[in-house]
Order: C-alpha cells, then sequence, then structure tokens
C-alpha cells in the first residue's frame, strides 16, 4: 500500500512519475490545468477537444511532460460538469484514476482540490485517498503470478493553500481506514468457500478484534443449541463445516448503543432446494452482508466514535446431504418463535432472524443488518444500489444520508404490513417464503418478526456486494458493500448524540 503525503506545492514544480489534474466537462481547466498548460506551452483543452474528449466522467488523456514539469508524465481526468462534483465524484475519480497509477513509482495529485470549495477539505481529501485505494485494490492471493506489476509507493495529495497539517493528516488517515476495511471485507467476499468456512470467518475476526481492541466472542454449534439458535443450526446441519455466531463488541463510551449484522452464508447451495450451476457460480459471496458487517467493526474501532456497538453475525455452510434441512421442516429461533422452511434456498433470513432476535434482546437504540437476500431487490434496482426497508422511518432516512455520503446508495422500499399474510404458515408462526410477487417485502417483513420493537433498518445488498463486470474502484468479485455505509451510519449517530 503506497504512503500519502499533503503538499502544498505547485503542481507543475513537484516531482512525481505521474501528475494527475482534473478537467470538469466543457472541457473546462480545473485545479492546477493552467500551471501545467503554461509549463508545456501547450493547450490541454485545446487537445482535449482536438481528441473528441470532453472533459466528461470516465474520460482521460496521458500527457508526457518533456522534462518541463517537475513530473515525467501528466493524466487529465475528467470530472464530469463543474457543479455536479461531490465527495463521490472524486472518490470515483481517483478509483478510475488509480488503475493507471499504478504503474508508477510515485503519484501527485490536484483532484482533491476540484471539490474543497463545495464539500470543505477534509473531505476532498478523504474521498480521494479513499478512491484511490478502493481504485487500487487486487485480489491476487490465488495466483501464482499476478497478472500486473505494482510499483506505487507514494502518493501526494496537493493541496491549494497552506491548510493545517494535523487537519490534513487526519482526513488522509480518514480515508485510509475506510479503504482498508473495505479491501479486508472484499477478500473474505473472494476468498473461495473451500477456504473461507464459518470457521475460518469466525478466527479473521477473533485475529483483528484482537488486533483492534475489541471484546470478541465465536459460538460453537454447542453453545449454539443451548442457546437456541435454531435458524442458524438448521441451515447449517447439512454441511460438514459446523456454524458459527460471531460476536463483537466495541466501547466507544457514548450514551447509545446500536447494533449491526449481516448474513453471513460462507456458500450457498440453495440446500435441498438446489440452484442450478449458474447461480452457484459466485456463491461464496453470500456472506457478503457479514464481511462487510466485520469490516466495519474493524473501522470502527480505529476512528474511535463515542458510541457503543455490538456486532452478531451469523455464519453457516448451505449445502445438501443425509442431514440437510427439509422442505416442510419447522425451526425454533432464539425467543422461541417458529419458522416453517417451504424452500432451504430461502436459508438469510433463518440465521438472520437468531441473530436480530440476539440483537434486540440487548435492548440497542436501533439495529442494522445487511444482506445478498432476494433476487427480487436485483430486479427493482439493480446492480447500484441497494434496497432498505425498517420499521422506523427516522431510521431508514439516516441510513440513506450514510449511503449517499459514503457513496454506497440506497432506495427504500416499503415495508408493507398487508403482505405478511403471504407468510402466514399454518404450522408455524411464519414461513419463509411468500409467492413470487413482492419478495424483497416478504423477505423483510420475515426478518422484522424477530426484531420486536427495537428500530431496525435492513438492506438488501443482492445486487451491491458483488459484481460481475469492474466499476469505478472495484475490479470485478466483491465491492465490500454496504461496509462503508455501516461506518458512516454509525459515526454520524455517535456525533448526533455528542450535538444533543
Amino acid at each position: 500500500m503506497p504512503t500519502f503525503e499533503y503538499s502544498t506545492k505547485a503542481p507543475a514544480e513537484v516531482e512525481a512519475d505521474l501528475l494527475i489534474v482534473p478537467v470538469y466537462e466543457g472541457p473546462e481547466a480545473g485545479p492546477g490545468v493552467k500551471e501545467v498548460e503554461k509549463a508545456l506551452g501547450v493547450s490541454v483543452l485545446s487537445t482535449l477537444t482536438d481528441n473528441t474528449l470532453k472533459g466528461k466522467v470516465h474520460e482521460f488523456l496521458i500527457l508526457p511532460a518533456y522534462g518541463k514539469l517537475g513530473a515525467k508524465t501528466v493524466l487529465v481526468v475528467g470530472l464530469g460538469p463543474r457543479r455536479e462534483v461531490s465527495a463521490d465524484a472524486i472518490r470515483r475519480a481517483a478509483g478510475y484514476a488509480a488503475k493507471w497509477a499504478s504503474k508508477y513509482g510515485s503519484v501527485a495529485s490536484t483532484l482533491p482540490q476540484a471539490g474543497a470549495a463545495r464539500i470543505g477539505p477534509a473531505e476532498a481529501v478523504q474521498a480521494f485517498v479513499e478512491g484511490f485505494l478502493l481504485g487500487s485494490y487486487r485480489f491476487v492471493q490465488y495466483k501464482s503470478k499476478p497478472d500486473d506489476e505494482r510499483r506505487l509507493d507514494r502518493v501526494l495529495v496537493l493541496g491549494a493553500t497552506r491548510w493545517d497539517a494535523r487537519a490534513a493528516r487526519t482526513a488522509i488517515e480518514r480515508g485510509q481506514v475506510y479503504a482498508e476495511a473495505v479491501a479486508w471485507a472484499r477478500d473474505l467476499v473472494n476468498t473461495p468457500a473451500g477456504d473461507a468456512t464459518p470457521a475460518f470467518l469466525a478466527e479473521q475476526a477473533r485475529t483483528m478484534a484482537r488486533e483492534a481492541g475489541l471484546t470478541f466472542k465465536a459460538w460453537t454449534k454447542a453453545e449454539l443449541e443451548k442457546g437456541g439458535f435454531g435458524g442458524i443450526l438448521g441451515v447449517g446441519q447439512g454441511s460438514a463445516n459446523e456454524p458459527r455466531l460471531i460476536e463483537l463488541r466495541y466501547r466507544g463510551g457514548g450514551r447509545e448503543t446500536v447494533a449491526i449484522t449481516g448474513k453471513g452464508i460462507t456458500f450457498d447451495s440453495g440446500g435441498l432446494s438446489i440452484k442450478d450451476a449458474v447461480g452457484m457460480e459466485w456463491m461464496k459471496a453470500d456472506m457478503g452482508g457479514a464481511a462487510a458487517a466485520i469490516a466495519a467493526m474493524r473501522a470502527i474501532a480505529r476512528l474511535k466514535p463515542k458510541i457503543n456497538v455490538i456486532a452478531a453475525i451469523p455464519s453457516a455452510e448451505n449445502l445438501p446431504s443425509g442431514t440437510a434441512l427439509k422442505p416442510g421442516d419447522v425451526l425454533a429461533h432464539r425467543g422461541g418463535k417458529t419458522s416453517e422452511v417451504l424452500n432451504t434456498d430461502a436459508e438469510g433470513r433463518l440465521v438472520l432472524a437468531d441473530a436480530l432476535a440476539y440483537l434486540a434482546e440487548q435492548k440497542p437504540a436501533a439495529i442494522l443488518d445487511a444482506a445478498t437476500l432476494t433476487g427480487a431487490c436485483m430486479i427493482a434496482l439493480g446492480e447500484d444500489v441497494w434496497g432498505v426497508m425498517g420499521n422506523d422511518r427516522r431510521l431508514v432516512r439516516e441510513v440513506l444520508d450514510a449511503g449517499d455520503q459514503a457513496g454506497e446508495p440506497g432506495w427504500e422500499l416499503p415495508l408493507w404490513r398487508r403482505y405478511k399474510r403471504k407468510i402466514e404458515s399454518p404450522v408455524a408462526d411464519v414461513k419463509n417464503i411468500g409467492d413470487r410477487y413482492g419478495g424483497a417485502i416478504t423477505a423483510a417483513l420475515f426478518l422484522a418478526e424477530f426484531v420486536g420493537d427495537v428500530p431496525w433498518a435492513h438492506l438488501d445488498v443482492a445486487g451491491t456486494a458483488f459484481q460481475e463486470k469492474a466499476g469505478d474502484y472495484w475490479p470485478k468479485g466483491a465491492t465490500g458493500s454496504p461496509a462503508r455505509t455501516f461506518i458512516r451510519w454509525v459515526e454520524n449517530r455517535a456525533a448526533a448524540k455528542r450535538r444533543s
């Protein structure tokens, strides 16, 4: 990972292998462009126009410096319309530029200056560092020879004025903390299920908790049986790899306690309601919500917000065997509520039900869960936006705001209570599927049965946690969503309590 430094050197004078400068759509000169033009004796904007480029998002131009700049090469990146520049625009441009920058030893950039006036220098610097690191991510642990050469070891964040050095360092560190948490979540999701078992996930969380100063407990099968966690046990009973409940606690000393959880199915074959071969290809990613929650706890421990956070993450493998859960079986969940299992491929809600019931017992001020739960949500919202439902509209708005701030946008779907009739069971308190319509809503209604009166919001991240195509700041595979939303929401709650 490269080191980041804040500098007030002039863009044309700073020594680096690559200088990254932005242009707005038009094209219109962004910070550093006029200095580069003066030093090179050429019009960058005219060169863009001559190459049919207008400064739109994802447009770029590489220019040699010919020894006329401190930098050897210039990368001009499009930011889109000036009026639309935001923290996420900077984050995405930095991520896009990072794909080119990795081949250079040192990089300098004026990108944060493009948004400093609108969002403040701290937010702009954090967004740049975060996006740059997210865009630099590669998962190469299983390659005998990595397919690209990484040389980058130093990044200079160029500021327009002599901004407070301590504030700059803090903004850089925050960007690193966010990005490192996401990279770790991506690693967990991208790890093949043959290695990433529930026990592996628990051990990874144990090691992290020891390093970060979090309280840790991994509930074993025997402890889950004693505790009445029938959903986790039922889903995991078809696998030789025993299930776990991973519990993490952060004590920030604040006046409020909040809770998070995530679906941790380390591989989902569908159980006896088995998926087809194509449907199973990415099912190592069915623990994306769990990975995001665990990674968020890592970041929270480093950021130290004045708030207490409990995480209880259920993890199991959903496999077919002679001992597997059968359609028609009834499970007794934590707290005594029962569910009829009509489709063993609707297993995520079964393990989350136990975790939510357990967290509700802790009496937190709010609970968030994230899960790669339903294809129905993907059909409704696609791959860029997660869906959120909950029993508290204020909490839902908080989560949506946190997602927007983090660059992980969501959209509210209705928790339409009248659809509860779709999951009524003749033999148990509730059944785990409804009919083919409103599947994301009926899944959330199932979860709502286990939170009692605690304010709760459910993020369905089936579309956003794993991508088949590379994006602005992720390669094909795990994205780490919604780890940054979790982190930002916790920080926002802590800040709100501090102000009240």
